[in-house]
């Protein structure tokens, strides 16, 4: 992409913010210019927000019915799935897996909890129940 072809349309999910993008300048070379956004990238990135909030109600619901733990509400809450969660608590996927049946998560240590809201960014009291 050319330097003077860097999308400027503008993004609401931005914030007003501009991003970087590599472009090629006048010489050819790759040089980062500054982007507002562009509609497509706006349109996206709203409708991933709109299935992780969604994701998070669904969750709530399978744990006010005893079916899911709260990590999961949580998990989706801070905009996380399995893969990204195991790798921020240090757990394996299988475990995280296990840790969302409420059960299993009724059994973890003080110690395991704390390493969920570490990665969580929220209190253990906080985890361990829905807002």
């Amino acid at each position: 992409m050319d330097v003077n072809a860097v999308p400027q349309e503008g993004n609401a999910t931005q914030g007003g913010h501009r991003k970087a993008m590599y472009a090629k300048d006048a010489n050819g070379r790759m040089v980062l210019a500054p982007s507002a956004g562009w509609e497509a990238e706006e349109i996206v990135t709203s409708h991933a927000v709109e299935t992780i909030h969604a994701q998070a109600e669904q969750a709530r619901e399978r744990v006010k019915a005893g079916v899911s733990s709260p990590l999961e509400f949580w998990m989706y809450e801070r905009r996380m799935d399995v893969p990204l969660l195991s790798q921020t608590s240090g757990f394996w996927q299988w475990r995280v897996k296990r840790h969302l049946l409420p059960g299993n998560f009724a059994k973890l240590s003080l110690k395991q909890i704390e390493r969920y809201s570490d990665a969580l960014g929220i209190s253990p009291a906080a985890l361990q129940k829905l807002p």
